[in-house]
């Protein structure tokens, strides 16, 4: 299919200017080979930086981070003169770490476009391209047929609720799970099942919640199963939605097996509820596209959202949840470059060898687990315990599972030169979001730092 921006963006002239600037980062990113300690003569100049953002934004930053703009692969440098190894990416955004030549050249040429952010009224090629891809790509193993654009997980969870409450008007109610997250507007703080994310907010009794599967109970499934079926039968027609993560980020990185899902999606079909899979988080990293793929229910699915690898959310749909004119709109779809680099993305996935039981993702998963499984029988033994996850994300319980000793390993391994976060809520637990270009030597170095910093602690 021709596209009207066909000529700059098949323009030879353009693709050798931008290769150029692609390659110019790269040669000023060489010297970025791994972890590096501070600078003490930048030391000064990072915490005014630091204080200046604390100040303006009313609020201090987690970490002392200022980042330069320069970085390579899973390593990047600070105002401070340090390098980390960064295994949280931005809580999921940079599934390539910093620096990717392919991703740089794809946001440099989406910059090119007449328009930096383009919008629902006014769409451009990058957008019917993504677009495409994305319905392409959900189509294979799911009843998904449409994809809607929005600039974040929290608006395109926004977008699937409306879809679900017009469907199946006049139900409202939603059932999530506990330990749930979903976003940070008013409706998803509702249904994120965190009391601390909602501190003064009201709250509109519209949210049920089952427990999430639990591999220590026997009876894990049927109790979720017999709470899902009380609320149908309390509720009668007033059930919209079922929204769920095919594995859980912030509440801790759990995960359940397809026959715990099953028959929930059973009861859902058989009471007109509204099938959610939330994979804003999973979307692209557990070595399928979705979840749902590497699960095997897709043939269930009726509504799903995606955002942060992508670089740009989006709701996924059924026709029969193609919604009414008017109901979903917004004036921002995504800016130029984050959609081109979005299509990246999913092109390199794709066509590079990182999807499959034998692709990169689950290379990099087998590798990383088992490094952390070594950690804790060995030198740390009995405290890194229950590593696990899904294929980029991983998380394991680090010393007593108590989030004070969580947090406070989390600033000791960045004090080292190791950057991610926490998940959960009892017990506390790391939780690593791996760059899809890490390799063994990466890994090695994790380790390293990971041994040193919790026998720091130990």
């Amino acid at each position: 299919m021709s596209l009207i921006g066909s000529k700059i963006a098949e323009s030879s002239e353009i693709k050798n200017l931008v290769n150029q600037l692609t390659k110019a980062v790269q040669d000023i990113n060489q010297n970025i080979e791994g972890p590096r300690d501070v600078d003490p003569s930048l030391e000064k100049n990072n915490k005014d930086l630091v204080d200046d953002v604390c100040n303006s934004r009313g609020r201090p930053l987690f970490y002392p981070y200022i980042g330069t703009g320069a970085g390579r692969g899973p390593y990047v440098e600070l105002h401070d003169g340090s390098v980390k190894l960064d295994l949280i990416n931005g809580i999921g955004i940079h599934i390539f770490g910093h620096s990717h030549p392919e991703l740089m050249a794809a946001t440099i040429q989406g910059a090119l476009s007449d328009i930096i952010v383009q919008g629902n009224l006014q769409p451009n090629d990058e957008y019917l391209k993504l677009t495409r891809r994305l319905a392409e790509i959900a189509s294979r193993n799911s009843r998904l047929k449409h994809a809607w654009l929005t600039t974040s997980g929290s608006m395109a969870n926004e977008n699937a609720l409306k879809m679900a409450r017009q469907k199946n008007s006049p139900a409202r109610k939603v059932i999530a799970m506990k330990a749930a997250f979903a976003g940070r507007t008013t409706m998803m703080a509702e249904i994120t099942d965190n009391p601390a994310f909602k501190q003064g907010l009201p709250d509109y009794d519209e949210v049920l919640r089952i427990p999430f599967y639990d591999r220590n109970d026997p009876q894990s499934i049927e109790k979720s199963v017999a709470l899902f079926k009380e609320h149908v039968e309390k509720n009668k027609n007033d059930i919209c939605a079922f929204i769920f993560e095919p594995m859980q980020g912030e509440g801790g990185y759990n995960v359940a097996p397809r026959e715990f899902f099953i028959p929930l999606f059973e009861i859902c079909r058989e009471n007109n509820i509204a099938i959610w899979a939330d994979e804003v988080q999973t979307f692209c990293r557990t070595g399928e596209f979705f979840a749902f793929e590497t699960l095997g229910i897709g043939e269930y699915i009726d509504l799903c959202t995606v955002a942060k690898t992508l670089q740009n959310g989006a709701t996924l749909f059924t026709e029969e949840y193609n919604p009414q004119p008017g109901l979903i709109a917004g004036t921002f779809s995504g800016s130029s470059p984050t959609l081109n680099a979005g299509l990246k993305v999913l092109d390199i996935l794709e066509n590079e060898g990182y999807l499959g039981p034998e692709g990169k993702i689950a290379k990099i998963h087998n590798e990383f687990i088992a490094m952390l499984n070594r950690l804790n029988e060995t030198s740390c033994k009995g405290l890194l315990q229950d590593a696990g996850g899904m294929g980029l994300m991983v998380a394991v319980t680090p010393l007593d599972g108590t989030k004070e000793k969580m947090l406070e390993l989390l600033k000791v391994l960045y004090k080292n030169g190791l950057m991610t976060f926490g998940c959960g809520r009892g017990p506390f637990r790391l939780r690593f979001l791996l760059p899809a270009i890490m390799s063994t030597e990466d890994i090695k170095i994790a380790e390293k730092i990971i041994e040193k910093s919790v026998l720091e602690m130990a």
